[in-house]
């Protein structure tokens, strides 16, 4: 699955989902959501509802097989019942496992470190972030848990939560455009 998408779910979190596809954006990174609802129409924790790019059925329309590369980046907010909902959809994890196992980029925040990415294979010595309490999923297969804002480590990179979003975000980008784009778009946003 070439390109960057950010899958939301019913209930994810506002600005781990919005925080980090403005930073991507903002970085020149073409970045489409995708709701897994079946329907475009996605509401977060907070009652606010957004319009999806494409459904989860239309982004995998047709496809025979995921073809990914260190360019190309499966992200997932966190939020509830949103993180619940990712870690439930069968097909997506499937596609997850598949995108990983192919070198792609898997980027999640919050409880989806802990509920989603935790049923990648392999996570053994890995080291990630995640929302306080959701690092024992992690860490039972052997993954260190590094209490930071947001972590990278080859192609999965973690963010604590929604307080950390614009520095997971940064945290993708930099991982996909360098430290000159990521010091452009740090000036932007007044971080410096």
């Amino acid at each position: 699955m070439k390109g960057i998408h950010i899958f939301l779910a019913d209930g994810f979190e506002d600005m781990e989902a919005i925080c980090t596809i403005d930073v991507l954006r903002r970085g020149s990174l073409d970045v489409k959501t995708v709701s897994i609802s079946g329907s475009p129409q996605v509401t977060s924790s907070h009652g606010i509802t957004v319009k999806a790019d494409m459904t989860y059925e239309e982004l995998t329309a047709g496809m025979a097989s995921v073809e990914a590369g260190p360019e190309d980046v499966m992200i997932f907010p966190g939020g509830m019942p949103g993180t619940r909902n990712l870690a439930a959809h069968a097909g997506l994890i499937n596609l997850m496992r598949e995108h990983f196992a192919q070198g792609g980029i898997v980027a999640a925040i919050c409880a989806a470190p802990g509920l989603v990415v935790s049923q990648l294979p392999g996570l053994k010595g890995r080291k990630f972030t995640c929302f306080d309490g959701f690092e024992d999923y992690l860490l039972a297969q052997g993954a260190e848990y590094i209490c930071q804002r947001a972590v990278s480590d080859g192609n999965l990179i973690t963010g604590r939560g929604a307080g950390c979003a614009v520095d997971f975000g940064l945290e993708i980008l930099r991982k996909l455009k360098g430290d000159d784009v990521l010091a452009n778009v740090r000036h932007g946003l007044m971080l410096d």
